[in-house]
């Protein structure tokens, strides 16, 4: 995974967790340590068991599990051809289907949420102003949290043609234009970065000068989501997360009639089918196609058969 496939850290972590959580179970289950399992006791009754031990114990998504299965699966699909006297145990373990998973509509921030989540941060102070930065950020440009916390010095231009540039999912580099509101922003937080000023150096740091966590900027949103929904009680039922911002950029270049093929280039997205989520959960979308139809010349009421056998009939 790391030398020849050349994976990114995330999912070289996804693995590593994955493994561990397998292993830990294989250990409780059958009383044998880790560094003495034989292949052929990782069979398809224990792979099984330890799937339904991450839905009840762990209470993990139908998505979780497949994640877990997902790399499983590569295990054994490796395994495959260094390991043929368990061939048998090996195909019976990919045999095993993933769940199936049910569709939600995406969750985003209307501008007024946005205004109102954003007015939280206190930009008096050193943290509130770097906060202020990241979640304008994140706003304006929808990057994912994994790009957001690996942004540098050197990935933000501040001069004509002002964007970010970082390398995304799929090892796929884009540029994203930030807008004057943001740009002031971080000029404010870089007067005042506690790095050294080396190109190299993270953007969004803590105040040791190392880069900020995924959890520490989820921990920040939700501060702030609960602060903000005092004076916008709308954002009380929402699960934000930093995806959601993510998602709130989407819509909002949507609601700005921004196409779906630049909406996916702009969000880096694989396959332009990834966008049509976002014309899914655009309801004032909808609103303005069913303006558009006409309702059927149908008068009101309940309907009355004019034939007294059937008055008969659909009084019984």
């Amino acid at each position: 995974m790391i030398t020849q496939k050349r994976a990114s850290e995330h999912t070289i972590r996804s693995y590593r967790d994955t493994f561990r959580l397998l292993l830990t179970f294989a250990q409780q289950t059958t009383g044998v340590p880790p560094w003495k399992l034989d292949f052929a006791q990782l069979d398809a009754d224990l792979i099984t068991s330890f799937l339904r031990w991450l839905d009840t114990d762990r209470s993990n998504t139908p998505r979780t599990r497949n994640t877990r299965l997902s790399a499983i699966r590569s295990l054994f699909r490796y395994a495959a051809l260094r390991a043929p006297d368990n061939a048998a145990t090996i195909q019976r373990v990919l045999a095993i289907e993933a769940s199936r998973t049910d569709t939600a509509i995406v969750s985003w921030l209307t501008d007024a949420e946005s205004e109102a989540f954003l007015a939280i941060p206190d930009r008096g102070t050193w943290i509130g102003r770097r906060d202020y930065a990241l979640l304008l950020t994140a706003l304006r440009t929808g990057l994912r949290v994994s790009e957001l916390i690996q942004l540098t010095r050197r990935d933000l231009h501040t001069g004509t043609g002002a964007h970010v540039r970082c390398l995304g999912k799929g090892r796929k580099e884009r540029s994203t234009p930030i807008d004057a509101s943001t740009i002031a922003a971080l000029r404010d937080w870089l007067a005042e970065h506690p790095g050294p000023g080396r190109a190299e150096d993270p953007l969004f740091t803590t105040r040791q000068g190392t880069p900020m966590s995924r959890d520490s900027i989820h921990a920040r949103i939700t501060k702030y989501q609960k602060a903000a929904a005092c004076s916008c009680p709308s954002l009380a039922d929402k699960n934000l997360t930093p995806h959601t911002l993510r998602h709130s950029t989407a819509m909002h270049l949507r609601h700005a009639g921004v196409g779906n093929a630049v909406i996916a280039l702009w969000l880096g997205h694989h396959d332009i089918r990834s966008t049509q989520v976002y014309t899914h959960a655009d309801l004032k979308l909808k609103e303005q196609a069913l303006d558009r139809t006409a309702p059927p010349d149908v008068p009101p009421g309940r309907f009355q058969p004019s034939d007294q056998l059937l008055a008969f009939l659909e009084a019984l």
